[in-house]
Formats: C-alpha cells, sequence, structure tokens
C-alpha cells in the first residue's frame, strides 16, 4: 500500500497503515508528537503500536531539535544477520545442545560476561577503534559513571524482554545466524538521564505531554545529549558485532567438520537518531521501532519467536524519510498477552522451534504480535523481500 496522510495535523502525518486500525492511545501520541514547534513530518510504519513517550513504529523529523523519549530507553536497539554456508542437510537431529552452547557463550536476561570480552581473540572482529570508543566513556554524563565495569561485562549480552537470538533457514535451505539487542543498562541509564535533564528545560514546560521534552540545536544540553547518544549508539552496535562474533565462534566449534564460512553482516539500528537532508533542510530523524530502508540499504524486518523474518532491501521512498517497519509490532502489552495465554498456547505457537516453553516468555508468544506477512504487505513501496528466514532455533533474553 501507499501511506495514507492523517488530516488535521499541522505537519503530515503518512501512516502506512489503516488509522482506523490504530490504537487511540497511540494514535493521541501521534497528534502531540505532530504539535512540537521544531517538527517537519511524521513517518508512521505498520508495526505502529503504543509506547513510552512517543509512538513505536514513528519516524520523526525535526529541524534543530530532538526528542529522548522519541528514541527510547534502549538506544541503539537493533538487528544483526548473517548468511552462512551451512545448510538444513547440516543441522542435527536434536537441536538443544546446540541451544545450550549459544546461551553458554553470551549472557542473556540480566546476565554479563566474568570478565570484559577481549575482541583481539575474537575470530576476525575488527578492533581499531575499540580503545578509542573506551576511552570517550570519560565524555559521558557524570550520573552513570557508576556503571562502566558493568557496561564494559554487558558487551556481548543479550539482554531480556524481546531480545534474542536466533538460528535460521531461508526458502532455500540456507543457514543464517540473527539476533536483537540494544545498549543495554548503560544505554538504558543515559536515556533516563537526559530525559530528566530535558523535562527540566523552560521552552519545555507548555507541551501537551511532558515525555516530549526535547534539546534544542546549540545549547550544552543538546551538545551533551548528542554526545551520549551517539555513544551509546556505538555501543549497542558494538555489543551486536561482539554477540555476533561468539555467535559464529559457537557455530564453527559445533560444526568443525563442515567448515563453515560467513558472508558480511547486516546490521541496523531501530530505535537511534540520524543526521539527515530532506527538502533541502539538515534534519534530526528519529527512527523508533523503524530502520532505515534508502535505495539498495539492507534490512532486518523480524517477525515474533514462532513465525519468522525478513531480509531487505529499502526502495529509498523519501514520504517515509527512508525508512520501513522494525518488526511485526505489539498488538497486546505484556500483560495482557500474560492474561490470555498459557505455557500450553505458547508450545502450539512455537511447535518445531528449539527454544523456551515456560511462563516466563509468555508475554512474547505469537500470538501477542502482529502477523508479519500483513505488516510487509503493507510496506511494498518502501521495501523489496531479499529473504525470508524461519527460526528453527530461539533463545530469547
Amino acid at each position: 500500500m501507499s501511506y495514507v496522510e492523517v488530516p488535521g495535523a499541522q505537519v503530515p502525518i503518512r501512516m502506512w497503515t489503516d488509522p482506523a486500525a490504530v490504537e487511540d492511545v497511540a494514535m493521541q501520541q501521534l497528534r502531540n508528537v505532530a504539535t512540537l514547534p521544531w517538527i517537519k513530518g511524521l513517518a508512521v510504519m505498520p508495526d505502529v503500536h503504543y509506547g513510552k513517550g512517543a509512538t513505536v513504529g514513528s519516524v520523526i523529523a525535526m529541524r534543530g531539535a530532538v526528542c529522548p523519549a522519541a528514541v527510547g530507553v534502549d538506544i541503539g536497539c537493533g538487528m544483526s544477520a548473517v548468511k552462512t554456508s551451512l545448510t538444513a542437510n547440516d543441522l542435527p537431529g536434536d537441536l538443544s545442545r546446540l541451544r545450550s552452547k549459544i546461551e553458554q557463550a553470551i549472557p542473556v536476561g540480566r546476565g554479563m560476561h566474568d570478565a570484559p570480552v577481549d575482541p583481539g581473540r575474537l575470530h576476525g572482529y575488527p578492533t581499531a577503534g575499540w580503545g578509542d570508543f573506551w576511552s570517550r566513556f570519560d565524555g559521558v554524563a557524570e550520573a552513570v559513571k557508576f556503571r562502566q565495569e558493568r557496561a564494559t561485562k554487558q558487551m556481548g549480552s543479550l539482554g531480556s524482554g524481546n531480545h534474542f537470538i536466533e538460528f535460521c533457514l531461508d526458502d532455500t535451505g540456507a543457514v543464517w545466524l540473527m539476533l536483537h539487542s540494544g545498549s543495554r543498562n548503560i544505554g538504558k541509564e543515559l536515556a533516563e538521564f537526559h530525559m530528566g535533564q530535558a523535562q527540566k528545560l523552560p521552552h519545555n514546560q507548555g507541551l501537551v505531554d511532558r515525555d516530549l521534552a526535547v534539546f534544542i540545536a546549540d545549547t550544552p544540553q543538546m551538545a551533551a545529549y548528542r554526545n551520549d547518544l551517539f555513544w551509546a549508539q556505538e555501543y549497542a552496535k558494538h555489543n551486536r558485532a561482539v554477540m555476533m562474533a561468539l555467535f559464529q565462534d559457537v557455530v564453527r566449534k559445533e560444526f568443525k567438520k563442515a567448515k563453515p564460512t560467513f558472508e558480511p553482516v547486516i546490521s541496523c539500528h531501530h530505535n537511534y537518531v540520524a543526521e539527515e537532508q530532506y527538502d533541502g533542510m539538515d534534519l534530526l530523524v528519529t527512527r523508533k521501532g523503524a530502520i532505515r530502508a534508502g535505495s539498495g540499504e539492507y534490512g532486518i524486518i523480524p517477525g515474533s519467536m514462532g513465525t519468522g523474518s525478513y531480509i531487505v532491501k529499502g526502495l529509498g521512498n523519501a514520504a517515509s524519510f527512508n525508512s520501513a517497519s522494525h518488526g511485526a509490532g505489539r498488538k497486546m502489552s505484556r500483560n495482557a498477552a500474560k492474561k490470555r495465554f498459557s505455557t500450553r498456547d505458547l508450545e502450539e505457537q512455537t511447535r518445531g522451534v528449539e527454544c523456551r516453553k515456560d511462563s516466563g516468555v509468555v508475554d512474547e508468544i505469537p500470538g501477542a504480535y502482529k502477523p508479519i506477512e500483513k505488516v510487509m504487505e503493507q510496506q511494498r513501496d518502501l521495501v523489496q523481500v531479499v529473504a525470508k528466514l524461519k527460526q528453527v532455533i530461539c533463545v530469547k533474553g
């Protein structure tokens, strides 16, 4: 489908979904965002749903301002995927050992490594700039510096919630490795600190929603936020890269005879800010639950833990600010999912997938998410499908 424009807003709200299908609270959030004086446009993805501060599945383009809540607390959250030389024929009948080896190599939930991962020991990991990256931690907000030890040990760990590591097959039977994670606790700490700082500023006192507080260009507060934001986005990118390297090491050891090789890794943020130009204007584009989908750019759009995911190429649609959805998107809250579904439902909906099937992940059941096929259908003018993946192992945070 092409987009539908919401009437009555002070700037264009372009929606790649039926506005009638959007929750009232999410629609109100979108209208609130459109009232910000600095906004130049708002694109809404088909996986749109209510979120803290700003709507998940929204792309917000502002001039001279940025809203920390529109990035979210998991700064730099995103996806990585890589195609391997392995095929379905190389897989053992019982995948539980492989899942266990992945969980041993990569801490999940609130876990962390006993000692910081040395990237120099990771097969083929590009270590250039590693020392410079960590030295720049000295420049982040004083309020979170006490988290440095934890941040170093959490580098290369999954986290909780909807984060995951998957072993997948595409339609040709080729094996792919895929994972979803972000900037761990340090990103959350930085995000919450700066959200609090923004809410105290005088220019934010008359906003319709205090969560939409912004930083304005050429101010010390904006400079401090940008510094910490871009550092956290880089942390998230390194975190996924370290995990992918650890994941590949597991696969090399478990499939020694097959001697697996790996194509270049595809990686994309879906909670972040980028400096981009549209209509001759330099804008700060915030994607919260959306990926960049510039012409020919690779992206990853996952479904739920029992359905499947897509590797895509962007079509460069400027009306969406070169964006696409970041996944299927929730159709019910975590609490609602826990009340609605049982572990028996989870077992049924994840049949054929080696994964946790206990009460701790019922809130991530496929039935709590929108159908990924419909989401993909609604954004045919944003991306083209390169490969469809189906997970056979899913490690949940």
